[in-house]
Order: C-alpha cells, then sequence, then structure tokens
C-alpha cells in the first residue's frame, strides 16, 4: 500500500511537473502574443499621428490655395483703383465722390492687410527675379544698371510668398 501510495504521489508528481512545463510553454506564447499585438497597437498609433499631422497640411494648403485665388481674383480690382486714382487731378481728388472712392480703396488695402497681403517694395529697388518681372530695359545715365525706375503694375505676397510678381522697368 505505502509503495501503491509512492506510485501515485510520484505520478502526480510528475503530471504537475508536466502541466508546469505546459503551463511555462503557454505563458510564454502568451508574452509573444502580448508583445505582438503592442507592436502592432504602437505602429497603427504612430501611423494615426502621422496622417492627422499629414491631414492637417492638407487643410490647411487647401486654405492657403483657396485664399491665394481669392486674392488673386480681387487684385484687378485694386489695380483699377490704383489706375483710378494716378489720372485724378488734385482737384478732381477734393470732390466728395472721388474721396469716397479713395475711401472705399482704402478700405479694400485694409482688408488685404488683414488677410496678411502685402505690396511689394519696388520703385528704386535693385531688380530681384522673385519679386519683379522686367516688362523694358531703359538707358538711364543717372540710375545704376538694374534698378527699378518704373512700376508698371504692383506686385504682391500673401503670408510671405509671392502671388503677383511686380512689373516693372529698369534701368540698363
Amino acid at each position: 500500500m505505502a509503495e501503491e501510495k509512492n506510485k501515485k504521489e510520484e505520478i502526480n508528481f510528475q503530471q504537475e511537473g508536466e502541466n508546469i512545463e505546459e503551463l511555462k510553454k503557454e505563458l510564454e506564447e502568451s508574452q509573444k502574443q502580448k508583445e505582438e499585438y503592442l507592436a502592432g497597437w504602437q505602429r497603427a498609433r504612430a501611423d494615426f499621428l502621422n496622417y492627422k499631422k499629414e491631414e492637417a497640411g492638407n487643410f490647411s494648403d487647401m486654405l492657403r490655395y483657396s485664399t491665394e485665388n481669392f486674392v488673386s481674383g480681387l487684385l484687378p480690382i485694386l489695380d483699377s483703383f490704383n489706375m483710378a486714382e494716378k489720372i485724378l487731378s488734385a482737384e478732381a481728388k477734393k470732390d466728395n465722390n472721388m474721396q469716397g472712392m479713395l475711401q472705399i480703396k482704402s478700405q479694400f488695402l485694409e482688408f488685404l492687410k488683414k488677410q496678411d497681403v502685402e505690396e511689394i517694395k519696388s520703385l528704386e529697388e535693385k531688380f530681384d527675379p522673385n519679386f519683379h518681372e522686367v516688362v523694358e530695359e531703359v538707358e538711364e545715365t543717372d540710375k545704376e544698371p538694374g534698378t527699378v525706375i518704373e512700376e508698371l503694375q504692383k506686385g504682391y505676397t500673401l503670408q510671405g510668398r509671392v502671388i503677383r510678381p511686380a512689373r516693372v522697368r529698369i534701368a540698363k
């Protein structure tokens, strides 16, 4: 009986040892699976964050592009105001109607300023192909070659980016 009891205990001990080995294997597999899932989740999270950044950039670009198109469409109106103001005599500028028109131009310029639109300074500046478009070169003895002597059409930047270069005449 004692032998049978010892055999049963020995068998139970072997079974427990086998169970422990199986549990260790299951634990190792679970650890590997956990690491795979964690790594997959981390990759998915990083991909999602990259996607969010990319979409925010795309939205920003789309907004900038639509603003640029809108402002570019308004510039010919501003050109018309500038042309009208150039041909007005000093006496005509005192007329109430003309003062109203010039006030509208001022409001228009203020609106563009709020949109971060700035006029490109050209007169008496050195020609810069990033900001100017040469229409004509004129012989000028009193000006340094490459200096802008006349601005035919104003140029503008939007948030520091040229949306229309200034059309100019430069000294030869």
